[in-house]
């Protein structure tokens, strides 16, 4: 028998993954916006070192505990109206940036911001593990994840010219509503169950469960049914340790750049176009190897390790950031270890798809961001303590906990979960 490809079974999946890649894409654009204002908004307004990195706690204290809750009620309610809900929330949130005049209304806004984006990636997870065959999946989360690229990429392009064009920091909150409008209305006219779906055709729908097992449709799964699993810890643990790193480039990037090199508002629109650009194509190459892993026979248990593994190497030469004077070195090797994150997002997502069934993926989902927003509350209080008695030579330490963070984090995760596989529930 030939081998099955796109062109015979159909595509229509494709064009639900390029409604997630928007999405994120959106929300990276909201969540960054901040922070590529704010070594002006913190001379403007007068925050401290402290002052912002309890801005950052607040994002990261509701998306740890809005994760849990957003992750059950998407299970509950579908990924079709709980996505909606969350762009809805997260995009009223963004504007609310305006009304702020110290750090404490940047904090209230940052806090509802994260609320709703909470249920972003569980809803996105959710429809990917409805939408694609195991064997494609991480290769499909690595292209919608690439939103969190694409978003960080035209941040720093758009908002810089959009604040000096308008004189106003405030725009930078605003422009980005009407295009989430438009997204709900695509989402919500486009978005069903494959086997609901009209625009999917017979041997689509077979090629996307050609290797699930059939479920019994329960929507109703307790935690209990959830947490005694060693996968839902060995995800958590991928998350708690990884994200962080996430986070501390996206929200200290800027800053880093500007009391390092110099870097000004008007010029940080191409180091930030090249990191993130860079980052989004080696993470789109690590999700693809992954997928090639499976396909090509290897075992769940190794392809995803395998893949792991490489993603956390590429992270190590990013200790040496702080140490080098050159501005486009130390470019290149956070390009190079974000690239590795952004695999090991993919891999990691991936992986609560393959352990756990359809009905769980959000819930899982929504305990992993728990996990990761906790270590990102705890990481973002700290820089914010290191930096305000360190200054920039305080940066040598979270980029030295960069470099090697991932491959303790997989160390962890194979004496958790020596040999990966599905669980029932």
């Amino acid at each position: 028998m030939g081998k099955t490809t796109h062109k015979t079974v159909g595509n229509f999946r494709w064009f639900i993954l390029g409604l997630l890649f928007l999405s994120t894409t959106i929300l990276y654009i909201d969540r960054s916006a901040l922070g590529i204002l704010a070594p002006d908004l913190q001379k403007s307004i007068g925050w401290s070192e402290e002052q912002y990195g309890y801005i950052n706690t607040a994002f990261m204290i509701a998306y740890a505990i809005c994760f849990l809750i957003m992750g059950t009620i998407i299970d509950r309610i579908g990924t079709r109206k709980g996505y909606m809900i969350s762009i809805g929330i997260w995009s009223l949130a963004t504007v609310a940036h305006t009304l702020a005049g110290r750090w404490i209304g940047f904090a209230i806004a940052r806090f509802a911001l994260a609320a709703g984006q909470a249920g972003s990636f569980p809803s996105a997870i959710k429809a990917v593990a409805e939408w694609f065959p195991k064997k494609e999946r991480a290769l499909a989360v690595s292209i919608f994840n690439g939103g969190s690229n694409m978003g960080t990429i035209l941040s720093p392009l758009i908002i810089p010219g959009l604040v000096l064009m308008v004189g106003d920091w405030r725009v930078a909150f605003v422009w980005t509503l009407p295009i989430s409008l438009i997204w709900i209305v695509l989402w919500s006219r486009n978005y069903k169950k494959p086997e609901n779906h009209k625009s999917v055709s017979e041997k689509e729908l077979t090629y996307i469960n050609s290797d699930s097992e059939p479920e019994v449709q329960d929507n109703k799964l307790s935690w209990k049914a959830i947490l005694p699993h060693r996968g839902t810890w060995a995800i958590a643990v991928g998350k708690f340790i990884a994200d962080p790193i996430w986070w501390f480039y996206l929200f200290w990037g800027a800053k880093f750049l500007n009391e390092k090199f110099d870097v000004n508002l008007k010029e940080i629109g191409l180091p930030f176009f090249t990191i993130y650009l860079a980052s989004w194509g080696i993470g789109v190459t690590l999700g693809f190897i992954s997928s090639r892993y499976l396909k090509s026979g290897m075992s769940l248990n190794r392809g995803r390790k395998m893949s792991l593994l490489t993603c956390g190497l590429l992270a190590v030469p990013v200790a040496f950031v702080p140490h080098t004077d050159s501005l486009w070195l130390a470019v290149a090797l956070i390009a190079l270890a974000a690239g590795g994150h952004c695999g090991w997002s993919a891999n990691i997502f991936s992986l609560m798809s393959d352990i756990f069934p359809k009905k769980a993926t959000a819930s899982v989902a929504g305990f992993g961001g728990f996990s990761g927003a906790v270590g990102g509350a705890i990481v973002a209080f700290g820089v914010g303590k290191i930096l305000q008695h360190a200054g920039t030579d305080g940066y040598a330490i979270p980029f030295l906990v960069a470099s090697c963070g991932y491959l303790i984090a997989l160390l962890i995760i194979h004496l958790i979960v020596p040999n990966i596989k599905p669980v029932k529930l």
